[in-house]
């Protein structure tokens, strides 16, 4: 099985939600870190590229 950002992002949502419900308080930095990595994955191929090429 390959792992990738699609099939990794309903594991991440799944285990946020269930973390959420036990801890409200955690909300911020779920949504924070889920941002966060995302932006970073979807930026990844093109971070040292040097542009769109």
């Amino acid at each position: 099985m390959e792992i990738n950002v699609v099939t990794i992002q309903p594991l991440i949502a799944l285990i946020a939600g269930i973390l959420i419900l036990i801890m409200p308080r955690l909300l911020n930095y779920v949504i924070a870190l889920y941002l966060i990595l995302f932006g970073i994955l979807g930026l990844w191929p093109n971070l040292f590229s040097g542009g769109a090429g």
